[in-house]
């Protein structure tokens, strides 16, 4: 009996022991492990020093809400639950009113403005089980800007609880859809903020405008125009609004071997910014080329009878996925940047398209078209291992990866009774999330710039 005694007691000490050992490692949230319970984190509105800037306040707290919301990471507390009135960035808070709400971060701001008309924003975010300060910052901008510094606070907050860069303060380019009068299908590419804020065209609804990509800088995208009647490769200068057709019937180099009538599609930009790959349409079908931007040199790299399309390059710039025909069903090959050691890299049954490769360098994205059915998944950018199917739906295409590698976003298309909607939607690398994205209207062809700076 008293050895039983003993070993009940021994039995809740150990219980005990755990929690209180656990309750003082750094609050951190583990991101590799897939789907996980929401960090409770508690936002109150951050303060205002002076009546011009309340509703600025209101208003970046609320971003940042959103954002860290948007992550499927962190789940901001009831402000209705709050207890305790935060009057200062400075004020040490009342640390058992917000754990006794189950808060287990808490980010408090400051708002105000400096000498020149420049908003400045003061914030700290605090851990209410150790009662310790993680991290903390100062940001002045601009009043125009004053969305980037909720994003930049967002990407702060982030960063400091995954190890990982945040990806909240950036811009996706798009393809917004639409019907003309007559029912003619339109397509023109669109911008906005990753949170569907700051929404406006770049092109016009003159010309079919398709699959955009970002250059490294931010500053450029490449897209295919329908504007001379064919498939043409543009790039498009964001900050002048400048678009100029990367070449015309093959440009230089191997122009001999280039289709005068032939496409040119799918243009990705290299790490370094200096060169595109891209499919052009020779006279056997369709090969990857590379595209020096200073030289205007056109490289082919490819030489096979089945079509080459979708090029994209390897974050060190190294090496280059693409879909190919050439095992008689498309696939997904990796190659060489200079078109030597070309290997297959997917072997499962249906058309494998699409392929993007991950900023984190370890996996491959693609859509998949199997038995009537559509995929999202991923791949090891060595082919070891088992694919990884992210979403199935009626219509999936055109994956981008966010820039920490952590999130994608795609196509997605839904029947309805007079046609199909297409809708762009993301989902994070462990199929989890899954969340539509605020575009006002039918979109497609996402692309996510890196982090602005």
């Amino acid at each position: 009996m008293i050895r039983t005694l003993q070993t009940l007691i021994l039995a809740l000490a150990s219980v005990l022991i755990v929690p209180l050992a656990a309750a003082q490692e750094p609050l951190r949230v583990d991101i590799t492990q897939g789907h996980l319970d929401p960090l409770p984190i508690a936002l109150p509105e951050f303060v205002s020093t002076g009546e011009d800037v309340d509703e600025m306040a209101i208003e970046i707290t609320r971003v940042v809400t959103n954002d860290l919301a948007s992550s499927g990471l962190f789940a901001p507390t009831d402000p209705a639950a709050y207890i305790e009135v935060i009057e200062s960035v400075n004020q040490l808070p009342r640390f058992e009113d917000w754990r006794v709400i189950q808060s287990s971060a808490l980010l408090v701001g400051e708002v105000s403005r400096v000498e020149d008309g420049r908003l400045r924003v003061i914030y700290r975010l605090w851990d209410t089980r150790l009662q310790e300060q993680m991290i903390g910052g100062q940001l002045t901008v601009a009043e125009q800007n004053w969305r980037r510094i909720g994003h930049k606070i967002a990407d702060a907050v982030y960063q400091r609880m995954t190890g990982e860069a945040g990806y909240f303060d950036t811009r996706i380019v798009y393809v917004a859809e639409g019907r003309s009068a007559n029912g003619q299908t339109l397509r023109q590419l669109a911008i906005m903020d990753q949170d569907g804020a700051n929404p406006y065209y770049l092109t016009d609804r003159s010309y079919m405008a398709l699959l955009p990509n970002y250059s490294p800088s931010a500053q450029e995208i490449t897209y295919v125009s329908f504007l001379d009647g064919q498939a043409t490769t543009y790039i498009y200068d964001l900050d002048t609004g400048r678009q100029e057709a990367l070449f015309a019937s093959g440009g230089t180099g191997s122009a001999s071997q280039i289709d005068p009538d032939g496409q040119s599609l799918s243009a990705r930009f290299s790490p370094d910014g200096e060169r595109l790959a891209v499919s052009v349409e020779t006279r056997t079908g369709h090969d990857i080329h590379l595209f020096d931007l200073r030289t205007r040199a056109l490289e082919r790299l490819t030489r096979h009878p089945a079509d080459d399309v979708e090029p994209s390059f390897s974050p060190d710039g190294e090496r280059i996925v693409f879909s190919s025909g050439r095992s008689g069903g498309s696939q997904l090959y990796i190659m060489n940047a200079d078109g030597t050691d070309t290997q297959r890299i997917t072997f499962g049954e249906g058309r494998y398209t699409t392929p993007v490769w991950s900023p984190r360098g370890d996996l491959i994205a693609f859509t998949k078209q199997s038995g009537g059915t559509f995929s999202l998944g991923v791949v090891r950018a060595d082919g070891s291992g088992i694919e990884r199917i992210l979403f199935e739906g009626y219509y999936v295409d055109t994956p981008a990866w966010s820039p920490n590698g952590r999130v994608l976003l795609f196509t997605r298309g839904e029947p309805r009774a007079d046609a199909t909607r297409y809708e762009i939607w993301s989902v994070d690398l462990a199929g989890f999330n899954l969340r539509r994205l605020a575009t006002g209207g039918m979109a497609s062809d996402p692309a996510w710039s890196p982090l602005i700076d």
